[in-house]
């Protein structure tokens, strides 16, 4: 059962992007990014070519091309993470509960996204039997999106966030890291189109799972 709700929520991740498809704009209840964020991060209404990624996992990340940071800067969410190899387990998830469209097309998300390394930690069974389930699969990849971009100095805040799952998330500032429930951000800060988006190294679990 533990490796069956990590699973889910590694596809939670994907979902991530995908959940935020499933909501255009950003819930109240999700608290809206506040305007005084600081000069390098992404203004909450529009996608930013100069806020500053961070963390380790970023030099993962191609240096040139589509999957680049300035090439996923100008692409909706679902179409930047698919030409970034990092997170193609996570692309096969979005695809496999059919949320590219909905996650391309959503305006101001966050997403919480695993990487492959996060994926690998779930048993490949496990993961198939989430992946052919497109309702769960929905379910977790919804709880890794949450309405408005969100800024790491927001983040640090420590408040939590209401995913598009119904649930929250809550982020913290540990020491150097950025955390998200138990997952620590490898890459943070990263720029779409439509989204802000930090890169996990585990799958988060929905509390009603």
């Amino acid at each position: 059962m533990k490796y069956r709700l990590l699973a889910t929520s590694g596809l939670a991740a994907c979902l991530a992007l995908t959940a935020a498809a499933c909501s255009s704009s950003p819930s109240s209840s999700a608290s809206s990014p506040a305007t005084s964020a600081p000069a390098s991060s992404a203004p909450a209404s529009s996608g930013a070519t100069t806020a500053s990624d961070f963390g380790p996992g970023c030099a993962s990340v191609p240096k040139t091309g589509a999957g680049s940071f300035t090439g996923m800067s100008t692409a909706p969410v679902a179409t930047a993470a698919s030409a970034n190899p990092v997170l193609s387990t996570l692309v096969t998830a979005v695809k496999k509960a059919g949320l590219v469209d909905t996650l391309n097309s959503a305006s101001g998300i966050t997403v919480f996204a695993p990487d492959n390394a996060a994926f690998a930690k779930i048993p490949a069974a496990t993961l198939n039997q989430v992946l052919a389930n497109k309702a769960e699969l929905t379910k977790i990849l919804t709880y890794h999106v949450v309405a408005g971009r969100y800024t790491p100095s927001q983040l640090a805040a420590g408040t939590p966030l209401k995913t598009l799952e119904g649930a929250t998330v809550t982020p913290a500032l540990m020491g150097s890291t950025y955390e998200v429930n138990s997952a620590d951000v490898v890459c943070g800060n990263v720029q779409t189109a439509n989204a802000t988006v930090y890169i996990i190294n585990t799958v988060l679990m929905p509390p009603s799972s």
